[in-house]
Formats: structure tokens, C-alpha cells, sequence
């Protein structure tokens, strides 16, 4: 399969699992949202109590000041059990000869930064994606199965 197709599908796949996730359990309206790298987990907390969690793995930061997206897989801030996904898009960007996903940091827009994180959520089956803002970056996760609950 052509990378461009493969990289088209995953974003595809991406957004309609999004849009299940928005319409199950609100994805896009939680209050607020932590990634714990010790535990491995993604939590979004909810104004009625409620809480979703998941494990997580971190593809990589998208840097809003400069415009460059630094990968997981070489992420001085990332522990090294959470770069498995970045690793994946990496071995894709090896095999298919493309920089963007080989190469530790590029300059890249927002939308590509989602790419890379549709390619890098589908090749390691993630139930989903996230874009978590930090200050000014902007962090960009897979999350695994979805835990809800009530306190």
C-alpha cells in the first residue's frame, strides 16, 4: 500500500473513532485532562464527576511558537515505556523512506501532527487519540480501551 493511502486511512480511522468517543462518553468536553507517565495512563475529568481513563503512549509534542513536532521516540520528556506507538510510525517512516517520521524533530503543521498520530494510533491498534495543550505546546497521545467511571 502507498504511505499516502496508509497515512489518508489512519486519519479516516481516526476521526470516526473520535466521533464515537464525543458521542459515547463527550471526548471533546471534559473539564479537564492529566497524563501520568508513571502509571501510564490518560484521565479527562467531567463537571458531573465522572471520569474516563485509559493507558496512553505519547507520539510527541507539537511546538505552537516554532512550528516543529518533536517525536516520541527520541522525547527527552517521555518515558521510555510510553514511545511504543512513535516507535511503530518510525519503523513505518524507515520502510517507506518518509523524513517526517524518521528524522527526531521536523517542521510540520498542526494537521500533520495529527497524521502522524492517526499513522502512529493505527499501527499500534489505539482506541484513540488525544491533543492534550501544555503551555504552548501541544501534546499529541494514543489512548488504549476506555475505563469510565462515577465517584
Amino acid at each position: 500500500m502507498r504511505p499516502e493511502l496508509y497515512i489518508q486511512q489512519s486519519l479516516e480511522g481516526l476521526r470516526a473513532q473520535t466521533a464515537s468517543h464525543n458521542s459515547t462518553w463527550h471526548l471533546g468536553d471534559a473539564d479537564n485532562w492529566a497524563a501520568d507517565q508513571e502509571t501510564g495512563r490518560i484521565t479527562f475529568t467531567f463537571a458531573d464527576g465522572t471520569i474516563a481513563e485509559a493507558n496512553m503512549q505519547i507520539v510527541g509534542t507539537y511546538n505552537t511558537d516554532n512550528g516543529t513536532f518533536l517525536w516520541g521516540w527520541d522525547h527527552p520528556s517521555v518515558a521510555e515505556p510510553l514511545r511504543k506507538h512513535a516507535a511503530l510510525a518510525k519503523q513505518f517512516g524507515e520502510e517507506n523512506g518518509l523524513a517526517q517520521y524518521t528524522e527526531r524533530m521536523v517542521e510540520c503543521t498542526e494537521e500533520q501532527a495529527w497524521e502522524f498520530t492517526a499513522v502512529a494510533a493505527r499501527l499500534g491498534e489505539a482506541n484513540g487519540a488525544y491533543r492534550g495543550p501544555a503551555g504552548t505546546a501541544l501534546v499529541f497521545m494514543t489512548f488504549g480501551e476506555v475505563k469510565l467511571s462515577k465517584p
